[in-house]
């Protein structure tokens, strides 16, 4: 478990550490202090919490505390589903590209732990999004799922490059229940 000085602390959130003395002495920022000494410390969870309820930004905590989905697909009524399930103050961000294009440029900038690719943007362009970014090292890692129509064709493809799949129609529920699992165990997600 990570923790924090008070000076620390007042870098992150880029004020005074007095500030942060009286933030933590009002009980307001939990902590605690180190025995036979006024030092205190404040573990990551607790200050990410503080952040979170007093609206203030995460900075560079933002990466190790919030799990980043991009959606790559068209479908608005599954779009405002799953932002909808996977809310921000559930310590989620959800990014949407509509095409392949779009999907490498969000990629790129949001650096995102779980890629879900709706394959009725069409099939071929689908397929490439995945391939693509397997062929990356940077994205390796990227936990990669596909959303499948159900169209009564086989989907035979090599499915290697992809760690689940969903087959529609399904409970967005269940796909945002399954990226908490899956992102949950890469990351310490501090709701």
């Amino acid at each position: 478990m990570k923790v924090f000085t008070t000076g620390q602390v007042a870098k992150i959130c880029k004020v005074a550490p007095r500030t942060v003395s009286k933030w933590f002495d009002s009980g307001r920022l939990k902590g605690y202090r180190i025995p036979g000494s006024q030092d205190r410390r404040i573990p990551r969870e607790y200050l990410i919490k503080f952040l979170k309820e007093h609206g203030m930004p995460l900075g560079d905590l933002e990466d190790e505390a919030m799990a980043k989905v991009l959606l790559v697909g068209q479908d608005q009524v599954l779009i405002e589903n799953l932002k909808t399930q996977l809310p921000v103050e559930r310590s989620f961000r959800v990014a949407v590209a509509a095409s392949g294009f779009e999907a490498g440029l969000q990629a790129e900038s949001f650096h995102p732990d779980c890629i879900v690719v709706d394959f009725s943007i069409g099939r071929i362009e689908a397929l490439q999004i995945c391939q693509n970014l397997r062929r990356n090292p940077e994205y390796t890692e990227v936990i990669l799922i596909a959303l499948l129509p159900d169209d009564g064709n086989s989907n035979s493809f090599d499915r290697s490059t992809i760690n689940e799949t969903f087959k529609k129609p399904f409970d967005v529920a269940l796909l945002a229940e399954r990226l908490k699992t899956l992102i949950g165990s890469r990351k310490e997600l501090v709701r």
